[in-house]
């Protein structure tokens, strides 16, 4: 009998952590899925393969996956999911409108304005044009701070005048954007009270939403500032995207 408990207990477990029960309550579950660059070949983590995404994107086409945008996010519908790309890369501009428009599937775009005024790495990155180009049936654009630092060894006000220029700079160049943060890194304060203090301060910018990393599916409606985003590694096998689809990361696989 112990064991038989044990076994029930372990089981219950797995589901909760997984959230398996969420298959249950469709409407309720939301995937948000977080990618960087795309290049033709995968040359690391950070990179998918345009070949891969398109298998990807197929397959969340031929399942039914329902495409959205954060503004879209409290109307229900069964297999809500999220597609987001981080840091605003010239190759997202080069690959992804013909993909979206050929699977009818939607993007957020998280851009940090520095790294589109100064450049990263020597990486190409879009500009303020390429993203004022963009399809906004296809599109849409969310914050990632101005100078994309981990927000945990920022104080409240050096976050809160971070986001003001994050902002004001997409205004000053005609940009529309959503009131939606990624956090870099995926990291935010970790104490409780200096999280509720940050939380404080984007509730005063009007922030609507905020994701983190944490990979795992979203309970929706959950915490507004701790959306998770699953994240799609360059190496992901087509097999380990539709598993990470139901279990988000999974340190197995």
């Amino acid at each position: 009998m112990t064991l038989y408990l044990f076994l029930f207990l372990i089981f219950v477990f797995l589901l909760l952590y997984f959230r398996l029960h969420l298959f249950l309550f469709p409407k309720n579950r939301l995937i948000i899925l977080m990618y960087h660059q795309v290049e033709k070949k995968s040359t690391d983590s950070l990179t998918v393969s345009l070949d891969n995404l398109e298998k990807q994107f197929k397959y969340l086409k031929d399942k039914n996956y329902s495409s959205k945008f954060f503004s879209d996010i409290n109307i229900p519908t069964k297999k809500s999911i999220i597609i987001t790309f981080d840091d605003g890369y010239k190759n997202n501009f080069d690959h992804l409108p013909l993909l979206l428009e050929k699977y009818n599937l939607k993007a957020v775009i998280f851009i940090p304005t520095k790294f589109i005024q100064e450049g990263y790495n020597n990486h190409p990155m879009m500009t303020f044009d390429d993203i004022r180009k963009l399809d906004p049936n296809y599109f849409e654009i969310a914050l990632h701070t101005h100078i994309h630092e981990n927000l945990r060894t920022l104080s409240p006000e050096a976050i809160e005048k971070d986001l003001e220029a994050n902002m004001q700079i997409l205004n000053h160049h005609h940009i529309n954007y959503k009131k939606v943060l990624a956090y870099p890194y995926g990291k935010y304060p970790k104490r409780k009270k200096d999280r509720k203090i940050f939380f404080m301060v984007l509730e005063k910018l009007g922030i609507d939403f905020a994701v983190r990393i944490g990979n795992r599916v979203n309970y929706y409606p959950s915490k507004k500032y701790e959306l998770c985003r699953i994240d799609i590694k360059g190496d992901d096998s087509i097999e380990k995207f539709k598993l990470k689809l139901i279990f988000g990361k999974l340190k197995l696989f």
